[in-house]
């Protein structure tokens, strides 16, 4: 009797273990988006609830979200974005740091609020304006084609990365946030601490100066630094022909075809098919 006894017990330990093991899909998976803008890293965590023939967003008690109402942006403990570097967001100011993002949806508008207290939770009734870092408002868009799971995206994304949009798409509804960075700020920041420390981030910045569209003064005085540093640099000489080219007047060509062909030879020398190409380019067009 006894021994049946330790093999029932045995048995409702395996079975309860069993079960222990087995792994169900949670009905609002997690979801993660990350993006670089500019120099910024931004992560966003966040909850996919599913539509499941509901009606999503729309005025009064029978919608899931009604307009005007605070809510935590998702299901479970809500969303959160992590921003390494200071951020405009709607053209203003939001300092590095996390938040939970929270929304008030509308017909019209939706506020857009980085929330402090990311202990929030759920629980929008301890909600505290003070604890609000930033609150925008922008316009809502309908969607041609519905979205059952809730989505964050970063969209939109500039061509020289220093712009985009952080999206939130859900049933009928598109929301899109704009976002920039103060890339150009950063980057001159970087060059300026780096030209203390060694003389190859000339070269780095003259080019960033050049193409960019900045003063090309500053690129020539820059590349010349760069030159000198390094006077068979043949990579150098040839975008000082470029820099000096984009001048347009007559002694400025002059040089640049003379840096052009000295480049050229080098690059010759050196068996560096591309650079040959380059300078070969450069020349036909100065030449015409």
């Amino acid at each position: 009797m006894r021994s049946k006894l330790i093999l029932t017990v045995f048995f409702a330990s395996a079975f309860n273990m069993a079960l222990a093991q087995i792994t169900l899909p949670a009905a609002s998976p997690a979801g993660k988006v990350y993006s670089k803008v500019g120099l910024t890293d931004i992560n966003i965590s966040y909850a996919r609830p599913k539509v499941k023939d509901r009606k999503i967003f729309g005025e009064g008690d029978s919608y899931l979200v009604p307009f005007g109402e605070l809510w935590r942006t998702g299901a479970n403990a809500g969303t959160l974005i992590t921003i390494d570097k200071d951020l405009m967001v709607e053209g203003t100011n939001l300092p590095a740091g996390e938040y939970m993002i929270l929304t008030v949806p509308g017909k019209d508008t939706w506020d857009f609020i980085f929330y402090k207290d990311k202990s929030l939770g759920g629980n929008m009734a301890n909600h505290k304006k003070e604890d609000e870092q930033l609150r925008v408002t922008v316009k809502p868009t309908k969607l041609t084609e519905a979205v059952e799971s809730m989505t964050f995206n970063i969209s939109d994304i500039s061509e020289d990365n220093s712009k985009a949009a952080i999206e939130l798409a859900w049933a009928n509804t598109s929301v899109k946030v704009g976002i920039s960075t103060e890339l150009d700020k950063q980057i001159l920041s970087q060059i300026e601490a780096s030209l203390k420390i060694s003389g190859r981030a000339y070269a780095t910045a003259a080019n960033y100066y050049f193409s960019t569209g900045k003063d090309v003064d500053q690129a020539i005085e820059w590349i010349n630094m760069a030159i000198m540093d390094n006077p068979k640099d043949f990579r150098s000489i040839y975008n000082k022909a470029k820099m000096l080219a984009k001048k347009g007047d007559k002694k400025s060509i002059k040089a640049a075809i003379d840096l052009a062909n000295e480049s050229l030879v080098m690059a010759k020398t050196a068996e560096s098919n591309f650079w040959i190409g380059q300078n070969e380019t450069l020349l036909a067009e100065l030449n015409k």
